[in-house]
Order: structure tokens, then sequence, then C-alpha cells
């Protein structure tokens, strides 16, 4: 669905690092109103994330751990997730994300459960009180969300 078009995405994209164009990109140079469109973008994008920081910290969450959460609910019904997926979803080292699960473990956020085919492998789920609390924080998000669409919209049409 929605990840796995990300996924192509990312596979498709150029490295900004070796400078290799992305595919099916122009060498057109970078406008001014490239610049301030890519800027508004950008801020757009750093408003939302104060706006999910502060609701996060509301909740007694750190952003991190609130990210976790979502990640773990947002990923597959069809499995759940291991702590080396949650690593790649929130981009840290795995010993971050074990650290990270230690202490929704703690605040009983969530539940560790072993595959029972192979003992070393540890999947998550949210605990009830992990599902209230992200409940609460999705809701507020997605409002958070619908009233940028305009402004977003606006932003990602200039792109295309």
């Amino acid at each position: 669905m929605l990840w796995e078009e990300f996924e192509i995405l990312k596979k498709d994209s150029g490295d900004i690092l070796t400078d290799k164009p992305a595919k099916g990109g122009n060498e057109m140079p970078v406008s001014q109103t490239d610049y301030e469109m890519l800027a508004s973008f950008r801020y757009a994008m750093r408003r939302f994330l104060h706006f999910s920081e502060q609701a996060a910290k509301s909740v007694g969450l750190t952003p991190q751990q609130h990210q976790a959460l979502l990640a773990i609910r947002g990923f597959s019904r069809a499995s759940a997730i291991s702590i080396g997926e949650l690593a790649e979803r929130l981009q840290v080292k795995h010993h971050s994300a074990v650290g990270l699960v230690n202490r929704l473990v703690v605040h009983k956020l969530i539940e560790r459960g072993s595959d029972t085919n192979d003992h070393r492998l540890v999947y998550l789920h949210l605990s009830r009180r992990g599902e209230e609390v992200l409940d609460r924080l999705s809701a507020i998000h997605r409002d958070e969300l619908r009233r940028m669409v305009p402004v977003l919209r606006e932003l990602l049409n200039h792109i295309s």
C-alpha cells in the first residue's frame, strides 16, 4: 500500500552523496521559485514535527517513543514487527531500538513476544495502555494533517 510506494520511491532516488541524478530526473537548474517552494515545504514539515513533539510530550512520551508506538501499530497486521524492523522504521541502530523497547516495556506501553520457531526473534505489539495513548495521539495528528492539506497540496502541486 502506501509503504510499498515509499519503498519504490526510495529505491528510485538518486544518491546525493555520489551526485547520481534520480531516475527520470533532469538537469534543469534550480530556480528561485524552487528554492522558495522547498524552503516552504521544509518549514511546513518542521512545524508538523514540532506539533508532534509537543503532543508526545503532553502525554508523557518522548517523540521517539511515540514514533515507535506508531511504527509498531502501523506495521502490517499480517505479521508482528521485530526489533530489527522497528530499528529500520525509526532509522536507528539495533541496540538503540532495544533500549527504546526496554523503556516502552517498563512503561507498560508495549509487550514482547518470542517467535514459536526461533526464540531468538522477538516480536512487539502494543499493550492496551499503549493502544489508548496512541489512539489519542493519532487522532490529533490526523486532524493536524487534515488542517495542513491545503498548504501541502499547493506546495506539492508546484513540483508536478
